[in-house]
């Protein structure tokens, strides 16, 4: 067990004999999380399933993406298996006289290779599923390094690759990747070449962040790796940054 140095914000920060330093989720917040989805349950003994999960499930998302770049993956697990007893326990109770199977049945459905998955149908005849925090990958925080200025058109290439990382974990990032990917009809616009699936894309701030460019669609392109090291290079050598951006901006062909 590791000596607890701080509890705050809904973290334990521990650290163990081996010198390791781990953030987890705290007990108050698991707790915290547990009575709420408790008290759902309670409130709402003989609503519809759907409703149900519409009222859990962005409860469940939103705990689990706060946590997801600490080390949660067994929490993750564990939060999942204490929901699943609450309902389980929701569920027997609206149907004190029905045996075991047939509750199962009426409520928990199999989806791949689980049969344990607590699902309502919506308006439309969807099915409508309860959202597992286990299914939030957990991604590791990547510090900025120390010397790195976002004002130094020296580091520009640095800080864009670290929004698209940021931009991919998102879902509102990937869709302005996709629509930039649209816009340019699939091709760099440097050597007119496509992208395919092995391909490693880059993203270009056309009007530099560093001196005053935005993240709108109109100030971003993707280019292949190689591309983007040249338009960084003739940058550097001072090239006709008209002629470079017009080039940019006109697409394929």
């Amino acid at each position: 067990m590791g000596v607890l140095l701080k509890s705050i914000l809904g973290w334990n920060i521990r650290k163990y004999p081996n010198g390791k330093l781990l953030i987890k989720p705290s007990e108050s917040s698991i707790k915290t999380l547990a009575e709420k989805t408790g008290e759902i349950l309670r409130n709402n003994r003989q609503a519809k399933t759907t409703n149900l999960l519409k009222q859990l499930n962005p409860i469940i998302r939103g705990w689990a993406n706060y946590h997801k770049h600490a080390v949660a993956k067994l929490v993750f697990q564990r939060v999942d298996t204490f929901i699943f007893k609450q309902l389980w326990h929701w569920a027997k109770r609206r149907h004190p006289r029905k045996p075991s199977h047939w509750v199962k049945d009426q409520y928990f459905k199999t989806v791949g290779g689980n049969h344990w998955v607590f699902t309502g149908v919506d308006d439309q005849g969807d099915p409508i599923r309860l959202f597992k925090a286990d299914l939030v990958p957990v991604t590791r925080h990547v510090k900025i390094q120390g010397e790195a200025n976002p004002y130094d058109p020296d580091w520009e290439n640095y800080f864009e690759q670290r929004y698209l990382q940021k931009w991919k974990c998102r879902k509102w990032g990937k869709t302005k990747l996709r629509s930039i990917w649209k816009q340019q009809g699939g091709f760099c616009p440097m050597c007119s070449q496509g992208f395919n699936g092995d391909t490693s894309i880059h993203t270009h701030h056309i009007i530099e962040r560093c001196k005053g460019g935005d993240d709108n669609l109109d100030n971003l392109v993707l280019l292949h790796p190689n591309c983007h090291r040249q338009v960084h290079h003739l940058m550097k050598l001072g090239a006709n940054m008209q002629f470079v951006f017009a080039h940019l901006t006109a697409g394929p062909g």
